[in-house]
């Protein structure tokens, strides 16, 4: 195999993944709602968490994934509700904070990174849950992965593909924490607060139905 189709085929497969990775979805959601709740270090939780549930797909993949979905096709079908589920949860809990708590349950403190409302391996445990039941993620290791492969590459080549994935999204994940804990001078009113939380909320239940239809 030439180096040449090698070094395009990475080209390509990396542009198209920092498409992927930097358009907003159900994690940057999740990763926006800990940020807004425990700072700038709940985002950087979460998104570690993502990145280990990305590579657990990414290795189960390699290892046969698809031996399971051909025995039960109904797996990805249990994976898609249980991630719907998950993130109905979530913003059914963030709309209960705005409409209970007249700052949202947004402190200018967590904004900061200085306290979280809960532990920190609940954030990793965001992170982890969200990607784990997201067909997105295991159709992308399913499926596109492999068509970004050159014919007579090396079994490496496919580590650095979910290598590659894996670091761009942590990136793009790391960047919303920290973009969205920069911009707190702007929520200094509580109205402000309570408002993004709604907002927050609403948008991770559009993601459940559009998970879910």
């Amino acid at each position: 195999m030439s180096r040449t189709a090698i070094d395009s085929s990475y080209l390509a497969f990396f542009t198209f993944t920092f498409v992927l990775v930097v358009t907003p979805g159900s994690t940057t959601a999740v990763v926006v709602r800990n940020t807004l709740e425990g700072g700038r270090r709940a985002g950087y939780l979460t998104a570690l968490g993502a990145a280990l549930a990305n590579t657990i797909i990414a290795i189960s993949c390699g290892l046969g994934l698809s031996v399971l979905l051909t025995v039960w096709p109904g797996s990805l079908d249990a994976i898609r509700i249980g991630g719907a589920v998950f993130l109905s949860w979530l913003g059914v809990s963030s709309l209960y904070r705005a409409a209970t708590r007249e700052d949202g349950g947004i402190s200018i403190h967590g904004l900061h990174g200085l306290h979280g409302l809960r532990p920190s391996g609940a954030y990793v445990g965001d992170g982890i849950g969200i990607n784990l039941l997201s067909p997105v993620i295991i159709s992308f290791y399913l499926s596109v992965v492999p068509s970004f492969i050159p014919a007579g590459a090396s079994r490496l080549y496919y580590s650095g593909l979910a290598a590659t994935h894996v670091s761009l999204a942590i990136a793009c994940h790391v960047m919303w924490a920290t973009a969205l804990d920069a911009m707190c001078r702007w929520f200094v009113a509580p109205w402000k607060r309570r408002l993004l939380q709604a907002a927050t909320g609403l948008a991770l239940i559009a993601l459940a139905i559009k998970v879910i239809v």
